[in-house]
């Protein structure tokens, strides 16, 4: 139980960290492009780990397994990370950020319907508390939002949420490394079988057509220097690698709807690494925003903690 509340604890200092440190590397390298690093190396990072687990469970990964997993990682790398970037094209990074925070809204309600995780009370109140600690955020009353971004940034979530949800029934069996690693592996390939897709002429054509230039051409290499190297790096190894495996290694302790609660803290704890590390100012409605959250993503934590000592005490 305290393993699971410690993963979190990982999950959202590397989740929360990503948008302030990926601001010191903008615009040096395209979207697609970092999402095709970011889970090769996360990848590459969580290998070792990932074997070594298989090999400490007495494993094999057969073909209807690495199939389930391809499904993983088309979902929530190939298409949830890229129509999160597309999202951004259209209404602010901001915005994008806190709807895609949202995502244990979807989680509880995924859980209840694929996993049988019930939905108890505590968790009704944390998500209200938190839905409206994200509404203080994006403040709607004086932010005009454009509804095909929000649709795309909504899209994007329920992806993911759907990809966490996924993961987690086979986390039991294989562990959260060996999940994580091969959702990236696939998801991987599947961006990098797009970006080549994108060097065909027509296509290229078609998408520049379409006004997404940064989608045609996407390069593969070009842009890294050993200035920005090291930032790839943290939101490569550091975000994707530690941070997704602390994510599934939490789900082998801690029900999906209270592992997906590190998303609610992402947007109270982001704006506070902005403002120490970029001078970004926190506005009011911002601090009633996080303060919001933080005591949504108590209700919901705490109370676990406590039934979890009970029940120990009792056994």
């Amino acid at each position: 139980m305290k393993k699971g509340y410690l993963y979190i604890a990982v999950a959202v200092v590397m989740f929360s960290s990503f948008e302030v440190v990926l601001k010191y590397i903008a615009g040096q390298i395209n979207s697609v492009q970092l999402t095709l690093a970011r889970f090769t190396i996360g990848f590459l990072f969580l290998l070792p780990l990932a074997l070594h687990t298989l090999k400490k469970r007495g494993k094999r990964l057969d073909g209807r397994t690495l199939g389930y997993f391809a499904l993983l990682g088309l979902t929530g790398i190939a298409l949830s990370m890229p129509i999160l970037h597309l999202s951004v094209n259209y209404t602010d990074s901001a915005v994008v950020a806190v709807l895609f925070s949202c995502n244990p809204v979807f989680v509880t309600f995924l859980a209840f319907f694929f996993l049988g995780e019930p939905i108890k009370r505590r968790h009704v109140a944390a998500l209200v508390l938190e839905i409206a600690g994200t509404v203080a955020l994006i403040n709607p009353l004086h932010t005009s939002l454009n509804m095909t971004g929000v649709a795309l940034a909504l899209l994007s979530t329920l992806l993911f949420s759907l990809y966490g949800v996924m993961g987690k029934r086979k986390c039991a069996e294989y562990g959260g490394a060996v999940v994580t690693c091969f959702s990236f592996f696939f998801g991987s390939l599947i961006v990098l079988a797009f970006i080549l897709v994108t060097h065909i002429p027509a296509v290229a054509d078609a998408i520049i057509a379409a006004g997404l230039p940064n989608f045609a051409n996407i390069p593969i290499l070009a842009g890294y220097t050993m200035e920005n190297l090291p930032y790839v790096l943290y939101v490569s190894a550091g975000v994707a690698g530690v941070g997704f495996c602390a994510y599934f290694l939490a789900m082998e302790y801690q029900p999906a709807s209270v592992v997906s609660l590190v998303y609610f803290f992402k947007p109270a704890l982001s704006p506070l690494l902005a403002w120490w590390l970029h001078g970004e100012a926190v506005s009011g409605n911002m601090l009633l925003g996080i303060v919001l959250i933080v005591c949504g993503s108590l209700c919901s934590i705490i109370p676990g903690i406590l039934e979890a000592k009970t029940a120990k005490t009792i056994g």
